[in-house]
């Protein structure tokens, strides 16, 4: 992929413009990087509150109508819903399930598992199962 940069005053705000005949994974990853809010989440553990950037964070799981989030060694909880969440993070992560978001910079590997569904290990050690509704995202990802 060529890259140009102009840096001038006249380019208030800053803009980006890809000029591409389809959408392939490489086009796919820039996008995701730029489109990134990574606004800080309110998160909670043991009383106290935490402000988390979604660089930190490689899982978002709802587990019995909770949201929890995990770090590298650690586990929050947040008020907030699934899919809110992914709105506030932005592009770097993907939904693999119904209750399962991901942040794809930490993935880590994906194994066949039962019923054609994929098994997706983070680096952190956790994983989760690919539905098959989110699996074709997961695939257009990495460009199966």
């Amino acid at each position: 992929m060529q890259v140009k940069i102009e840096v001038s005053p006249e380019h208030t705000p800053p803009r980006a413009v890809i000029y591409t005949d389809r959408i392939t994974p490489e086009i796919q990853r820039a996008l995701d990087i730029l489109q990134a809010k990574d606004a800080p989440v309110l998160a909670e553990r043991n009383g106290r509150t935490f402000l988390l950037s979604g660089q930190d964070i490689y899982m978002v799981r709802v587990v019995d109508k909770e949201t929890r989030l995990y770090t590298k060694k650690e586990e929050f909880s947040t008020r907030k819903r699934l899919y809110e969440l992914l709105d506030q993070l932005g592009g770097g992560f993907l939904q693999i399930s119904k209750s399962c978001a991901v942040n794809l910079s930490y993935a880590e590997s994906v194994e066949a598992g039962f019923g054609g569904s994929l098994l997706l290990k983070m680096k952190n050690g956790l994983s989760d199962y690919v539905s098959r509704k989110y699996l074709p995202d997961l695939k257009s990802y990495l460009g199966i």
